[in-house]
Parts: C-alpha cells; sequence; structure tokens
C-alpha cells in the first residue's frame, strides 16, 4: 500500500496504517487535493492485502476542521452548477471508499471535530475520543443542509432519528461524553491514551481473521437496504464462505490443541 502521499500523512506499521490530514497550523482542514487522495488511498487499500485496520489519527491536537474556508468555501461560491455536483460526488467518493475498503477504520479523535471531519469520524467502523473533542456537523451554521456526504443516512443509524436531527438542524458540537452516551463513541480515553488505545484496537484487528473481517464490514454496509429475509440469505451465503477459509480450520485445530489460533487471513 502507498505510504509516499502528498496530501496527508500516512505510515505504514505492518498490517496497520495510519493517516491523518498535515495542516495542523489551521487545525487540519480538507483541500480538494486531500479529498481526492484520500479517495484515492482508500479505493485502493481495497485490493492491498498487507494492510489489515486503519487508524484515522489526529495531528497536533486536532481531527479536522472540515473542508477549509479559503481553499474549499470560497472557490465553492464562484462554481457553476455542474462544477459544484462534481465536488459533492467527489466528497461523497471518499465515504464510499472508506466503507468499500474492506479494512476496519478507527477513527481517533481529539480536539476539532466538524463539517467533513466529523463524517470522517462517522464513515469509520469504530470511534475513539479524548475528553476535549467536540464534534460538529455545522454544515447547517453555513447555510448549507445536513445531508451532506451520507450524514442523514449513516448519522441517525448510529445515534438516532431524534438525535442526528438536532445535531444537524443546529450545527452545535456534540461532547465527547455525548457522543459516549449516544453511540456515536465507543471509548473516551484521555488524551495520552488515544493514540495506543487506537493502536490496541486496530491490532487487536489485524491479529484476528482478515478476511472474515472484511466480510462483517461488506455486510454491515449492504445489509442497511435489506428486508430480514434478504439479509439472512446474505448472511448465509457469506458465512459458508467463510466456512471455506483456511482461518476456520486454523480456529478449530487451535481450539482442539487448547491454544491460540494464529491467524493468516486466507
Amino acid at each position: 500500500m502507498r505510504s509516499d502521499v502528498t496530501h496527508f500523512l500516512c505510515r505504514i506499521d505492518g498490517p496497520v496504517a495510519t493517516v491523518a490530514l498535515d495542516r495542523p497550523e489551521r487545525k487540519n482542514p480538507l483541500s480538494f487535493d486531500s479529498y481526492a487522495e484520500l479517495r484515492d488511498w482508500f479505493r485502493d487499500l481495497q485490493y492491498d492485502d498487507s494492510v489489515r485496520a486503519v487508524i484515522f489519527a489526529p495531528n497536533g491536537g486536532n481531527f479536522s476542521s472540515g473542508g477549509d474556508v479559503h481553499d474549499i468555501i470560497g472557490p465553492l461560491t464562484r462554481m457553476n452548477m455542474k462544477q459544484l455536483l462534481a465536488f459533492t460526488r467527489m466528497t461523497g467518493d471518499l465515504v464510499r471508499a472508506m466503507i468499500g475498503c474492506a479494512k476496519p477504520v478507527i477513527a481517533a479523535v481529539d480536539g476539532v471535530c466538524a463539517g467533513a471531519g466529523a463524517i470522517i469520524a462517522m464513515a469509520s467502523d469504530l470511534r475513539i475520543a479524548t475528553p476535549e473533542a467536540k464534534t460538529a456537523f455545522l454544515f447547517n451554521r453555513v447555510g448549507l443542509a445536513g445531508c451532506d456526504m451520507g450524514a442523514c443516512a449513516i448519522l441517525p443509524r448510529l445515534i438516532g432519528q431524534g438525535r442526528a436531527a438536532e445535531l444537524l438542524y443546529f450545527g452545535r458540537a456534540m461532547s465527547a461524553q455525548e457522543g459516549l452516551d449516544w453511540g456515536f463513541f465507543n471509548r473516551v480515553v484521555d488524551q495520552p491514551a488515544l493514540i495506543e488505545t487506537a493502536q490496541e484496537m486496530a491490532q487487536r484487528i489485524a491479529d484476528g481473521p482478515a478476511f472474515a473481517n472484511s466480510m462483517t464490514k461488506t455486510m454491515l454496509a449492504q445489509e442497511w437496504s435489506m428486508s430480514l429475509d434478504q439479509a439472512l440469505e446474505a448472511e448465509a451465503q457469506a458465512q459458508a464462505i467463510c466456512m471455506q477459509g483456511q482461518d476456520f480450520k486454523r480456529a478449530y485445530e487451535a481450539f482442539v490443541a487448547k491454544q491460540r489460533p494464529v491467524f493468516q487471513g486466507d
């Protein structure tokens, strides 16, 4: 997997990749270039078996302030409809790429997590935060609808329709404690422990059955639009596929031998 990116930070340590936006002096806003490069990086990740988990980390005490006011918001006000639609489709493609990358993504949120930054956290599979984290879907505050990059589809599934409506209509910040109580965050940890906790979670995922984990991620996304009967059949097929894998046999043989299984991802 490529770590020689230009518009964000990327470090790969064995099976765990850590990415972060790299404009800490401005609370890590996104630019047109970083949007596109992140989208392409997550798309490519789907075809790389060497990476098994991803951490999306903060930088300089903040996760991301969202779209850059000068580099994105200003130019958008001067675009025509065709150009605007190309941009909004591109940002949505980043969410598609994150969900479709077949690797669990852990968002480690600290400080400001706003706009598109909040969307990136929302599109991740697991989210942890520091008490200082402030997450805001603030599109309403800049004159836009809350339905940005899948927010109206995904956020209610995470925290409920009423709570999502409150955040999207008012654009107010959700505290870390609210996020934990509402189910947005899986854990809240002190700032010094944030990255260590994310790394422990990522390593635990990486040590697990990689193909089975990718199947879990796929089904979590696909079953949103299925009836119960469709979901049961889809899961039956998915699990039967996993049962043909060597990791399933390894787990059985390790259990019989009273040992811990060592998964190899096949």
